[in-house]
């Protein structure tokens, strides 16, 4: 990392979004994943349909079955429930009684709903005519043997997961998502659970920011630990960076005589993209990258950490997977609360979002992660404004539920 003068240094918050847009492309690594684990995922590959779907002219509703005539009357011969492979034979003015997604017997071409159907016997009276073809699902409606069934780069939802797999597919080839190193530093660091010595805070950085990963389906994702060591630091660096394709440190990042992250960063020769954004909280944010690894440096107090992810890491996870929109949704809101904005940066407050109206919540300190619990948005106050009063309209991050 290069020497920074602070202020002069510093880019802007739109600066540092279209760098991370600009230096962030697709990875467009393919693998191949059982069907049942693409959730989430997008094809990266079209997928031709390898059967007719249905298979076979299909019922579309509990009725019978019908050979049409001129008469409302009809001699019931059978019944066919889905699943059977018989075929019974009718003839004009026969029917048979059959049920939804059951096979149409190829001399059946009309199907009257059960609800206008009188039943004395072995007859059926019905309460219209109707036209041939009627309530029949033809065979390949859906699609046909060697037609398209979804394009490359359509995103796998359950809907789509449940339609490949009536198909009878089994796996695809998908876009694989980004591998993900957490970074943890700091002597001060214990894990939840073991005993709170004096001194000590317990660290909480790495599962806020693996669930806030696995909230966006991100699941390659491993977590490192490094106390306030030079050697340490440089060495796991190294390592992560060789082996994933995004990198997240938290803490370190400051000029403090043991922030060694951005000395270690040097040496290993990742090239500088920013460091230092003029906003708060997060002002000492790095973003980098070496050959195909994109490295981001948070800072080490938990709110200014995530407010960081979801304003930067968040737009280079969608850039990877070739997202369309990168950006979490921005709107405007009226706000019910006031809020006094010290300093010229730009800041980040922590905010609840209900029905066209923004609070402001107490508690904006960068360490706080209480308030940012309660919190469903960011809202944004630009670098001139001073203050936010009852009634301002108020820009709005609006974050992942």
């Amino acid at each position: 990392m290069q020497e920074h003068n602070d202020i002069y240094d510093m880019v802007t918050i739109n600066e540092a979004i279209n760098a991370v847009k600009n230096n962030i492309p697709p990875l467009f690594k393919e693998e191949n994943k059982p069907l049942e684990k693409c959730g989430g995922y997008h094809l990266s590959k079209d997928i031709v349909s390898p059967v007719n779907m249905p298979p076979f002219r299909q019922s579309a509703m509990d009725g019978y079955a019908l050979f049409l005539h001129n008469d409302l009357s009809y001699s019931l011969i059978g019944e066919v429930k889905a699943g059977d492979r018989h075929q019974p034979t009718l003839r004009p003015g026969e029917a048979i009684r059959i049920f939804t997604g059951a096979p149409v017997p190829e001399t059946a071409n009309a199907i009257m709903m059960q609800e206008k159907v009188a039943v004395i016997g072995s007859k059926i009276t019905l309460e219209s005519h109707l036209p041939e073809g009627r309530n029949i699902r033809p065979m390949g409606e859906q699609v046909k043997t060697g037609d398209l069934a979804l394009k490359q780069g359509t995103k796998l939802t359950p809907a789509a997961i449940g339609y490949l797999t009536s198909l009878g597919i089994t796996q695809a080839s998908v876009y694989k998502k980004p591998s993900i190193a957490l970074i943890t530093t700091g002597n001060e660091l214990v894990e939840a659970g073991h005993p709170l010595t004096y001194g000590k805070i317990y660290e909480s950085n790495s599962k806020m920011l693996l669930n806030a990963l696995y909230n966006l389906k991100f699941y390659d994702v491993t977590i490192h630990k490094i106390a306030d060591d030079y050697t340490q630091t440089k060495n796991k660096l190294e390592t992560v960076i060789d082996d994933n394709d995004l990198v997240i440190v938290t803490g370190g990042i400051s000029v403090g005589d043991y922030d060694f992250v951005g000395k270690a960063l040097k040496e290993l020769q990742v090239k500088e993209v920013f460091y230092k954004v003029k906003q708060k909280p997060g002002k000492p944010l790095f973003f980098g990258k070496k050959e195909g690894t994109a490295i981001f440096a948070l800072p080490g107090n938990p709110a200014a950490a995530l407010s960081c992810f979801y304003t930067y890491v968040y737009i280079a996870l969608q850039k990877m997977m070739n997202k369309n929109t990168i950006e979490l949704p921005r709107i405007k809101a009226k706000s019910i609360s006031t809020f006094e904005k010290k300093g010229d940066r730009p800041q980040f407050l922590k905010a609840i979002y209900k029905d066209g109206e923004v609070e402001i919540l107490e508690g904006q300190n960068s360490s706080m992660l209480q308030t940012f619990a309660l919190s469903n948005a960011l809202a944004f106050a630009p670098e001139d404004m001073t203050a936010i009063n009852i009634n301002d309209d108020i820009e709005l991050i609006l974050l992942p539920v």
